[in-house]
């Protein structure tokens, strides 16, 4: 795969080529790495596109995450210890079953990565929340965000969100106070 596109959302690129210069050559590398091609193999079961042959994200993730487990990065799980005192008196909770939790793709040297080839809120969440929760529990000091570019998604189920409108909206939203600095990377075979 190559990068087709970078967006430095609140000093990203910047502060990462300070901070992790050589670990921002190894996402590079992995990136790179992935042969996308392989990944064709996920038909269509959509009205739109029926028996098509598309990209298949979940395979795609797995890739990635070869690739950056074979480079020393870990995925990382925070518990979530839920507030209760903000229900009202009438409504009885109950059990949440399993332990929630909130989960970083990879993080290595207090950098964090997220490769998100799915839905567009979950582009937006990783950034403007998830990251920013990490880098408040000491996690992380940036992040990289990876998604694909509008003709990779094309190629994907429809609905899976991309760079151009990711990078959109986060120019009209603007830096936030509580935001951290990271680098956005359009991907395409």
């Amino acid at each position: 795969m190559i990068i087709a596109g970078i967006y430095p959302f609140n000093e990203g690129e910047k502060i990462i080529i300070q901070k992790h210069p050589h670990i921002l050559k190894e996402i590079q590398e992995i990136i790179d790495s992935i042969d996308a091609n392989s990944y064709i193999n996920k038909e269509s079961k959509e009205k739109t596109m029926p028996g098509k042959m598309l990209y298949s994200p979940i395979n795609l993730n797995i890739a990635f995450k070869k690739e950056f487990i074979k480079h020393g990065w870990n995925t990382v799980r925070i518990p979530c210890d839920y507030p209760t005192e903000y229900y009202t008196e009438k409504y009885i909770p109950k059990k949440i079953t399993g332990r929630p939790f909130r989960e970083m793709d990879f993080i290595k040297e207090n950098l964090g990565v997220e490769i998100q080839l799915g839905k567009y809120a979950f582009m937006v969440y990783n950034v403007c929340a998830k990251m920013t929760i990490f880098n408040k529990r000491g996690y992380i000091d940036a992040g990289v965000e990876v998604v694909p570019i509008k003709t990779f998604a094309d190629k994907m189920s429809t609905g899976v969100s991309y760079f151009e409108q990711f990078v959109w909206d986060l120019k009209e939203r603007g830096v936030s106070n509580i935001d951290i600095p990271v680098l956005i990377y359009g991907i395409s075979p």
